[in-house]
Parts: C-alpha cells; structure tokens; sequence
C-alpha cells in the first residue's frame, strides 16, 4: 500500500510493572483517509498522523506507561511505508531480511542498540553501532520499539498469549492469573524436549529432576527480575518456572538449592529470544487486521547463541528466516 508515511509522537517510555527490565513510538497515517478506514478524511496531515498513531497504541494501551521505551530507534519518520516487519529483535540480519522483502517499517520487541534505553553516548564510534545505524540509513528503515505497551493491554499480554499459542496450551485454565497455567501431567524431561522441539531451541537450560510430574506451571517470558521469578515459583502448587533468561548466580541457585533441600520444584529457561518472539508473531497478525491492504511480516530473530551438541546450521548467521 503506497499512500503512508511514518510520523512519530515521542516520549519517555516505562516498564509494566510485572515484567522484566527490559526496553518511537509511531504512527501510520494514510494520504488518503478512506484507503485504509481512517475516519479523518478531511482532516489535515497532522491530524491524520495523529489518529493513525492512535490506533496502534491503543491497539495495546490507552496511554504509554510513565518513561516508556516504546520510542523511535532509528529512521526518518516522514518516510513512506513500503511494508512492516515484526520481529523480536531487530538485528542485522533481520534488517537484510526486511530490506530483502521490501519492508521498511521495523517493530522490535527489545533495543536496537543494545541497552535497555538505546543510549547511544558508549557507541558513538564503536563499528559495529555505526555499521548498523547506517544500515539503516542507507536502505531508509524506520525503527520503532513495541515492548511497554504489547505486554501492558488491559485485555492481556499479547506476549503471553502469543506464547501460550505456540505452546498449545492457549487452551488450558489459569486458575492462579494469567502467568499461570495448569497442563496435563508430564514430567519435567518430556516436557522440555518437547518445548525444545517446538520452538526449535538450542540453547535450552534445565533444573530439577527429569522424573518429576509437571502439571502447575508459572510462565514469565523474556527477562523478570528475581523476585518476581521467585515469587512466582512460590506460589501455591506451582512446581516448574519456565522463563527466558535468569542471572546464574540469583533464581538459578536458589532452585537449585531448593531442590537439594527436596523441594518438587524445577526451572526451564528457554533462551529470551524463544520465550517471546511467538508474541512478536502474534503481533504481526494483529497489524494486518488494523491496517488491511499493508504488507506485514514477521521476521524471527533467531537465537544468538549455540552449544556444541547444536550448532548452528549452514547459513544460520546470514539471511534470517521469516514468516509471512
């Protein structure tokens, strides 16, 4: 669809409270209101900016939380919308994969420029900052960051349900919020082969004993601070976390003494990358249905890392695979 432009609405951008401590906010607006529904047809460009960013934040969120990071990373905001890509990550590869399909419109869930905020003062001359920033540059990308608000929907984390949805467990009751999740009984080595096997995982990183029965499950993807991690294990009947990432030497060591002290209870870490990208996915499905008519992919990050007994495939670190 020709007729977009990306217009940006800029401020500080915050963290749901329930979340990990992770990570402009932008607009599309339509030259001509009625290609895509806009209901401002007589309304001036600035106005149309302003409804088309509208509609995509409050897709999410009624307002963005206090000091958000969901902000403009990068790109000239005036730039005609060639196509949208979603992505978990918005790393080189996914960048070439992008420029590749013809999308020009970049929504990662995490920082462009690896910190939490996108600060740019420690990278001004670093190569590989510059290399990327003029990556996309050259190719005329807009980088815009959807973390804050996605997992902050009043309805739900689309994070979270995206990943329920990969897991096939989307069906399954939350008798304890929706972080919780009650599965048919497994145990904990079945269960994580098979999570590994979904999700394509080689990186994947287990504690407690193989055999033991899984069916109460506490799920915080992505990066949750100890505490929450902790608390949520705690929680009644609760005997497996499954999160994204943790500090070796914090929720990692306290399972593991609480299994030597025989407690039931075991942690699957996935990887960051695998415990959020299907959100990102989910993400991409919901831009189609609120701007019908505009290319939307989704392009999978991928996991950074590799162990010897998977490493990675032929091409693996070259162009990123995509859904469309």
């Amino acid at each position: 669809m020709g007729g977009f432009t990306i217009a940006v609405h800029e401020t500080k951008v915050g963290i749901h409270p329930s979340l990990e401590s992770d990570e402009p906010r932008g607009a599309l607006r339509g030259s001509d209101s009625s290609s895509d529904g806009f209901a401002g047809r007589g309304a001036g460009p600035e106005a149309q900016r302003r409804e088309a960013w509208l509609r995509i934040q409050h897709r999410y969120a009624s307002a963005p939380p206090p000091e958000t990071v969901d902000t403009l990373k990068a790109g000239d905001p005036a730039t005609p919308v060639t196509g949208i890509a979603t992505t978990f990550l918005d790393t080189m590869v996914v960048l070439r994969e992008a420029v590749r399909r013809g999308d020009n419109l970049i929504i990662s869930h995490e920082p462009t420029f690896y910190n939490h905020r996108d600060e740019k003062e420690f990278f001004a001359n670093d190569p590989t900052y510059k290399a990327k920033l003029a990556y996309i540059e050259e190719h005329h990308l807009v980088v815009y960051r959807l973390h804050d608000e996605i997992h902050a929907d009043p309805a739900g984390d689309h994070i979270l349900a995206g990943v329920y949805e990969a897991f096939g467990w989307d069906k399954y009751p939350h008798p304890g919020g929706a972080n919780f999740v009650t599965i048919p009984p497994i145990t904990l080595g079945r269960l994580a082969r098979t999570l590994e096997a979904r999700l394509h995982i080689q990186t994947m990183r287990v504690e407690g004993s193989p055999g033991q029965v899984i069916t109460h499950v506490a799920l915080l993807p992505g990066a949750a601070p100890m505490e929450h991690q902790v608390h949520a294990l705690n929680q009644p009947q609760v005997e497996l976390l499954i999160a994204g990432e943790a500090r070796e030497w914090e929720t990692v060591e306290y399972v593991r003494d609480a299994v030597a002290q025989g407690r039931p209870v075991a942690l699957i870490l996935l990887g960051h990358e695998a415990s959020e990208e299907p959100g990102m996915e989910q993400c991409a499905k919901e831009l189609r249905e609120l701007f019908p008519g505009m290319r939307v992919d989704h392009i999978v990050a991928g996991q950074p890392l590799w162990s010897p007994s998977h490493p990675p495939a032929k091409g693996q670190l070259l162009p990123a695979h995509s859904k469309p």
